[in-house]
C-alpha cells in the first residue's frame, strides 16, 4: 500500500489562532524546534466524535511547554475548543490528534528567550484496525539498547519531542529484526516502558506495573489503573527489574495509540495473553465509545 505523505493531504489544521487548508501548515527550516527540539506535543485518540480524555490531554500539553520554559498562547479551554472545532471542520468521527507547541525561527542558537511559541492542531481518520480478539494474540518486544534518562539529565515528566528520538531508534531496530516494538528500562537497568506505551504485567492475579518516576505517568495508563481497580484486582505500582517478567503470565501495553495491546513476547520472556488483559481491553472499549 503507498503511504499517503503528511504533507499533502486534504483538509484544514489549526495553526496560530485559525484554521488554514492543510498543504499550508508549514514553518520555516530554521525554526528553534528543529534544531534544539525544543517542541512538546499530544496524542489523543476521537471516538464516535469526541476526544477521550481531551481536558487531561490538553492541560498536559501545557504543562509540557511550561517544563520546557515555554510560554504558551492559550488557555487549556481554549485549547480544548480549537480541537473541536478542528475536528469538526475536518468531519472526523473516530480518528486521532496531534496537538503540537514550539519554539519559532526568531532566534536561531541554544538561547531561545525571544522565540515565538506556535501551537499547531491536526487531525486524521484511524479507526481502530483490530478487534478485541484479534488483538489478544499478542505482540512482540525486543528489548532496547538504549534507557530512560534520570530524570535530572532530562525533562522526563513532560512531552517532549526530544525524548522520542531514542524511541524511533529503539523501534526501528527492533521492526528490522521481526518484532514490533522495544521495550525500554531506565538508567537503572529497571523495566520502564515501551517506545510509545506503558507496561503492565499479570503476576499471579496480581496486577504490576513500573513506577513512573522518570517516564510518563500516562493518561491511558492512569485510567487503565482505574479500571483494574474498579474490578477488584490488586494493582502494585513498584521499581521491576527484567528478572521479575519471568514470573508474569500475562503483559500487555497501554496508550493512546496503542490502547491495550496483548504481549506474547518480550526479550527471552513469554506470556500468554489471558482473563484479565482480556477483561481490562473490553472493559477500556466500553468506556473510550460511552
Amino acid at each position: 500500500m503507498a503511504l499517503i505523505p503528511f504533507d499533502d493531504r486534504d483538509g484544514f489544521i489549526w495553526f496560530d489562532g485559525k484554521l488554514i487548508p492543510w498543504r499550508e501548515a508549514r514553518i520555516h527550516v530554521l525554526s528553534h524546534a528543529l534544531h534544539y527540539a525544543s517542541a512538546v506535543f499530544e496524542g489523543e485518540r476521537i471516538y464516535g466524535g469526541t476526544v477521550f480524555k481531551l481536558a487531561e490531554h490538553s492541560q498536559r500539553l501545557i504543562d509540557s511547554a511550561h517544563i520546557l520554559g515555554m510560554d504558551f498562547p492559550m488557555t487549556a479551554a481554549e485549547l480544548d475548543a480549537a480541537t473541536k472545532a478542528t475536528i469538526d471542520a475536518n468531519k472526523i468521527v473516530d480518528g486521532y490528534v496531534r496537538p503540537i507547541a514550539w519554539r519559532g525561527s526568531e532566534m536561531m542558537g541554544v538561547a531561545a528567550q525571544a522565540t515565538k511559541t506556535h501551537v499547531a492542531i491536526a487531525v486524521w481518520s484511524w479507526p481502530s484496525y483490530f478487534t478485541p480478539e484479534a488483538r489478544m494474540r499478542g505482540i512482540r518486544l525486543q528489548i532496547s539498547d538504549w534507557r530512560r534518562p534520570h530524570p535530572q539529565t532530562a525533562p522526563t515528566s513532560a512531552k517532549a519531542a526530544g525524548l522520542y528520538m531514542i524511541c524511533t531508534m529503539s523501534k526501528h531496530k527492533a521492526e528490522k529484526e521481526g518484532f514490533e516494538d522495544a521495550l525500554m528500562l531506565d538508567w537503572r537497568g529497571q523495566v520502564a516502558e515501551a517506545t510509545g506505551a506503558n507496561v503492565f504485567f499479570v503476576i499471579d492475579g496480581a496486577i504490576h506495573t513500573p513506577d513512573p518516576d522518570c517516564f510518563l505517568n500516562g493518561i491511558t495508563r492512569q485510567t487503565v489503573v482505574q479500571l483494574a481497580k474498579d474490578r477488584g484486582y490488586t494493582l502494585i505500582e513498584r521499581a521491576m527489574w527484567p528478572e521479575d517478567m519471568a514470573k508474569a503470565q500475562e503483559c500487555f501495553l497501554t496508550g493512546t495509540a496503542a490502547e491495550i495491546t496483548p504481549v506474547r513476547e518480550i526479550g527471552p520472556y513469554q506470556f500468554t495473553p489471558g482473563e484479565v488483559t482480556q477483561t481490562l481491553l473490553s472493559d477500556y472499549e466500553a468506556l473510550v465509545r460511552k
